[in-house]
């Protein structure tokens, strides 16, 4: 905590326990999990015990409300195999034992719908003859995973398909839903114009390239009524040109905010924002922090069958000057500032919406993990609450330990090993250097009992 500041850790810690109204839902603190899982599940997308255990230690730990993963609502919007959807009316039993599980520690539960577009890392044997639906026949500027432009008749299903899956969530019992509009995915590629080049009434100016979103929140609402908590997540900033710089740059904050205020929809829309930043995924602001070459080398492999440009990337991540090379030029492209690293974006959002219906809240993602800046965040009226995922996988009950102290004894250290094990691995804390022991085999030993505790209590026992 700043020894400067004129709040103590009591001051901040009443901020932050506060509890946090939305037009229809009640969260008992600012914290709330961000979407985030590893492949726990089943591989035809049927839930599995992990995922339980998973969702469940979070809940324990404090915080306020979790915002599932990534939830396909179709096999063809995966991003990876092993993630639980909701395609189906016969993934409602495992959704609800979720709720049941995670609301017994009075903490709620949104689920994400999701799909992936183009940005579809490994879709599965299902998909293996398909190419990603998108806004575009681009494929991904990245990994040069092939896109195909969807049809009307193609926007019309899938508009349909997210309505079916906030319909199935609230019949699960579940506290609301969120659709993932930021870093790359199906909604991104049509709201950027860096992405979505398309010349009919899904393209062109903002309002066209909105259109398929409010759709889908308008279909949304004909299923759920509006007493059912819809929010939307959405970059502040695309970013889209931080690869090649000759690129679109997409999005900018002006047209986020006239967004954001379209899909308000006259107070008929969503009821509150989520901000990140980054037109794909991974991106240097999303998730901030440092890109490991040694972790990169070793499981981006299995993009290989993926995508175009994977064999391009695997060879420059293998090399020891280009790697480091590409290293620098993620870090260049991130900026220095990683706690709190979208604020800016999310109070542009705050001020605006703010001035069309002050009961519209503000969600903040960006590596989360000291009281002192979480509340200050609040306090500047930036946002509302915070959501955060790595500080939790390194610290499951980081609430409870924001409560007593400004920030945990063993932070997260932004390293990003949690995210590319998560392409072969268990997801968990893979950095090294915060468990405990006097010897490499000692500190090993403690990482993996920690990653591997995800599998208890097991199915059968």
């Amino acid at each position: 905590m700043h020894p400067d500041s004129q709040f103590t850790h009591a001051d901040n810690a009443a901020l932050i326990f506060n509890e946090l109204k939305f037009r229809s839902l009640t969260v008992k603190n600012r914290l709330f999990r961000s979407n985030i899982s590893g492949q726990f599940d089943d591989y035809n997308g049927h839930g599995g015990n992990a995922r339980l255990n998973w969702e469940e230690k979070f809940a324990r730990g404090g915080i306020g409300c979790i915002i599932s993963s990534f939830t396909p609502v179709s096999v063809r919007g995966r991003i990876l195999v092993r993630y639980a959807m909701i395609d189906n009316d016969d993934k409602i039993p495992f959704w609800r034992e979720v709720g049941r599980r995670v609301h017994s520690h009075d903490c709620r539960f949104i689920m994400q719908l999701s799909h992936s577009g183009r940005q579809q890392d490994m879709g599965g044997v299902e998909n293996l003859f398909n190419k990603g639906l998108s806004s575009t026949d681009k494929s991904d500027y990245f990994h040069g995973l092939l896109a195909q432009a969807m049809t009307k008749p193609e926007i019309a299903e899938v508009v349909e398909q997210f309505a079916q899956g906030a319909r199935r969530a609230r019949e699960a019992g579940l506290d609301g839903v969120e659709l993932h509009g930021a870093n790359g995915y199906l909604l991104t590629q049509f709201l950027s114009s860096g992405i979505n080049d398309r010349t009919d009434e899904y393209g062109g100016g903002w309002e066209g390239r909105a259109r398929f979103v409010l759709e889908i929140v308008r279909a949304i609402r004909r299923e759920v009524g509006q007493d059912f908590h819809l929010q939307m997540k959405i970059n502040g900033v695309d970013h889209n040109d931080w690869l090649y710089p000759w690129i679109k740059k997409g999005n900018t904050l002006d047209e986020t905010v006239k967004i954001c205020t379209m899909l308000l929809d006259g107070g008929k829309g969503v009821d509150s924002f989520h901000v990140s930043s980054g037109s794909t995924f991974p991106h240097p602001r999303n998730p901030a922090g440092d890109l490991p070459l040694e972790d990169l080398h070793r499981w981006y492999d299995g993009m290989l069958s993926q995508g175009t440009r994977a064999p391009m990337n695997y060879a420059i991540f293998s090399n020891p000057v280009l790697g480091r090379a590409f290293q620098a030029l993620w870090r260049w492209r991130r900026g220095k500032v990683i706690e709190g690293i979208n604020l800016d974006y999310a109070r542009a959002v705050s001020e605006a919406i703010g001035k069309i219906d002050s009961d519209i809240k503000v969600l903040c993602t960006g590596g989360f993990q000291h009281a002192d800046r979480i509340a200050e965040a609040i306090r500047s009226r930036a946002c509302d609450g915070v959501t955060m995922a790595r500080p939790l996988i390194a610290n499951n009950n980081l609430p409870q330990i924001l409560a007593q102290a400004n920030g945990p004894e063993k932070e997260c250290t932004y390293c990003n090993k949690c995210l590319l094990n998560d392409l072969e691995n268990p997801l968990g804390c893979y950095d090294l250097s915060r468990f405990d022991g006097a010897t490499f085999e000692d500190r090993y030993r403690e990482m993996i009992k920690q990653v591997m505790s995800v599998f208890e209590p097991p199915t059968f026992h």
